[in-house]
């Protein structure tokens, strides 16, 4: 995984930000650590640590010099911002095709917004805390948050757009669909409730995508919806369901994201937070593209006993070296 993040940081970064840069290390050493950072749940120190007793870690992007946790703090200040973080984000997506792992044309794609944790606090400590305090007012009020675009058959996330709850997920929508559909072919675009409005509908059919959103926005009624396209919803979702079962793959990725890369962030400060969950989003797309890989790399075979003379270890990788 870790090479896998070194490489496309390769594609989109040049090796230094200018001329007269120490050249100690280059900026895709820098991103690829930042990936594995996430990937291991470490804060800076920790990951300055984890690189000074993993010599195999730095031979495998060439890193010579260890650089100080401050300089990765600064690195993902400066490599996570706007323009590079898309293009690392454009890079690992570019390389998931040329590995099988996404295609060009995306048949299904689910839009969907989660909220993240801003404080490594416990659930219980929360409830507790509110129910005892005699200031209500002190519990959690805002909350960082991210809508993605996923592709419901690998997994990959297509655009991830930080913001703070708690507020609609409309807001991030049209940035976050913009990304999506300048980095894919989508036929077709799943949606929950909370994006069922007429502009939403107008804005993806613009581009030749096919919208599937259930009419259920405002106060119940038996008259029909007012926009053309919500109407269509009413009259043919009953239809369209078992494609619409399909949504429920962007909650896929959202307990993927969470489980193995935390629902908690280690930053403070709202801009620093939106730089950590667009990692997060890098991160989660390298770690399907190395499982893919590695899963496609051959067929274990395991024996009773083994055989010394046919392999020095009781499996044999088929198709490749043992």
């Amino acid at each position: 995984m870790f090479q896998v993040a070194y490489e496309a940081a390769c594609r989109a970064l040049p090796a230094h930000r200018h001329q007269f840069s120490p050249k100690k290390f280059t900026q895709p050493q820098l991103l690829a650590c930042l990936v594995l950072k996430e990937f291991l749940r470490l804060d800076y120190r920790g990951l300055a640590a984890h690189l000074a007793d993993q010599a195999d870690l730095r031979d495998r992007i060439g890193l010579t010099v260890v650089p100080h946790f401050t300089t990765f703090q600064k690195a993902a200040q400066r490599l996570l911002a706007s323009v590079p973080g898309r293009r690392m984000f454009d890079a690992v997506l570019d390389r998931a095709r040329e590995d099988g792992t996404l295609k060009r044309r995306v048949p299904l794609a689910a839009v969907d917004g989660t909220g993240m944790e801003s404080r490594h606090v416990s659930r219980y400590y929360a409830k507790r805390r509110s129910a005892g305090d005699s200031d209500p007012a002190r519990t959690y009020a805002h909350y960082p948050k991210v809508v993605f675009v996923v592709d419901c058959r690998s997994h990959m996330i297509l655009s991830a757009v930080p913001g703070r709850g708690p507020a609609s997920d409309l807001v991030q929508f049209g940035r976050a669909w913009t990304q999506a559909v300048r980095r894919a072919r989508i036929d077709t675009l799943l949606a929950d409730a909370d994006f069922d409005a007429e502009r939403v509908h107008r804005a993806v059919r613009s581009h030749g995508v096919r919208t599937i959103i259930p009419p259920k926005r405002g106060r119940p009624t038996d008259k029909p919806p007012t926009g053309w396209w919500r109407r269509v919803m009413k009259q043919r979702f009953a239809g369209l369901k078992r494609k619409y079962g399909q949504r429920w793959q962007v909650e896929t990725v959202n307990s993927m994201l969470k489980r193995r890369l935390g629902s908690a962030l280690r930053a403070r400060k709202h801009p620093t937070q939106c730089r950590e969950i667009v990692l997060r989003a890098i991160t989660h797309n390298v770690m399907i593209v190395r499982l893919r890989v590695f899963y496609r790399a051959g067929t274990w075979r395991f024996y009773s006993r083994p055989d010394v003379n046919k392999a020095p270890c009781p499996y044999l990788l088929v198709g490749g070296k043992g």
